[in-house]
């Protein structure tokens, strides 16, 4: 958890898309079964996501303050939160986009809040806007739209490279 709120001051959500268990569990689970309609509005919405974030540390912080000497009781507790989120992603996932649970999820609502402006994706002038970098994004992104400004400006990206390997032209590329 700190290592993707942290490393959201470098390259944002760099760690949700390279390094997150959770996220490969989804993307490997959802490459098969997962649905293709687009992430709800009120998911991405900065009141919806910080009153999870909310809901989530104030119920993490009051089960661990009922034992807070016992380290197996924080495991228990840490272990608990992964499942309930998890119970919470799957289905979002089998309906929405494989990454639903990404577009609220507390870590990368931190990250993306410190350094969502940070390790942008490229888009080059010579983009034919063909859309298959669209249909890889595992958030939904409109990316070929963005051609013209030359930088995906959306704070939630993931930096996966899904669209960038499924680029024809390779038209996307990270910064150096």
């Amino acid at each position: 958890m700190l290592t993707g709120m942290a490393g959201g001051l470098f390259r944002g959500r760099y760690a949700c898309g390279n390094i997150c268990p959770r996220g490969s569990f989804y993307d490997t689970l959802f490459s098969y079964l997962g649905g293709s309609r687009p992430i709800p509005a009120l998911l991405q919405s900065p009141a919806f996501r910080w009153s999870v974030m909310a809901v989530l540390m104030s119920f993490m912080v009051w089960r661990i303050a009922q034992n807070p000497g016992d380290w197996r009781h924080w495991g228990t507790v840490f272990w608990s939160m992964c499942l309930i989120t998890t119970a919470i992603g799957v289905p979002l996932g089998m309906v929405y986009r494989s990454r639903s649970w990404c577009s609220f999820c507390p870590v990368g609502t931190v990250a993306a809040a410190v350094g969502g402006d940070k390790y942008q994706l490229q888009i080059a002038h010579d983009c034919r806007q063909c859309g298959a970098c669209e249909k890889q994004c595992p958030m939904g992104f409109s990316i070929a739209e963005h051609r013209d400004a030359g930088q995906l400006p959306h704070r939630d990206c993931l930096k996966c490279s899904s669209c960038v390997d499924s680029c024809p032209r390779e038209a996307l590329a990270w910064p150096e």
